[in-house]
């Protein structure tokens, strides 16, 4: 599946507030999220699926086979593994790592179903402020530059634990 250049930039429910999220694939669409976000291209961002071999073109597959075997997926654990050389600059920052999260949360993983690949995923809201939990929240703040999918949020009061999987080192969470 080829990037969707017209995808606009979604707001979905994840396990703990919503979301933004659009094709990883588009960098035009992923520059218009760290827009909105007022966030720096060099934090990188955070990639879920419905299932981990979504992740296929972004992970080193050696280590997306260690994740799988983990026991952390699937759930509100994002893992830290390695990139593949085809992981574009505009989803990992100034990382070699990316961020990846199998997620169970009903509402994302049909939306990552629905367009049969990976997610970005990365909180609904302006940088340094407090994450939106319902839709018309984001509606507000963001207006007709994001297309809101209607649902709700898990019952998850933190965002995911990230984690270094190589080191088992706890850096969120």
């Amino acid at each position: 599946m080829r990037p969707n250049k017209s995808m606009p930039v979604i707001a979905y429910p994840t396990e703990s507030c919503y979301g933004l999220g659009c094709d990883p694939r588009s960098r035009r669409t992923v520059v218009r999220i760290l827009r909105l976000k007022r966030r720096p291209q060099s934090k990188g961002l955070i990639l879920i699926a419905a299932d981990p071999q979504q992740f296929r073109p972004y992970v080193q597959a050696d280590a997306l086979q260690q994740a799988v075997q983990s026991g952390n997926w699937p759930g509100p654990v994002t893992l830290l593994l390695p990139a593949s050389a085809k992981c574009p600059v505009w989803i990992r920052g100034r990382h070699t790592d990316v961020a990846v999260r199998h997620t169970a949360h009903p509402p994302a993983v049909r939306l990552c179903r629905r367009l049969g690949t990976a997610l970005v995923s990365t909180s609904a809201n302006r940088s340094g402020q407090r994450a939106l939990k319902r839709a018309g929240e984001v509606k507000r703040v963001f207006g007709k530059q994001v297309r809101v999918m209607r649902g709700n949020i898990g019952r998850d009061r933190r965002p995911s634990t990230i984690k270094e999987l190589a080191t088992g080192r706890i850096l969120r969470g």
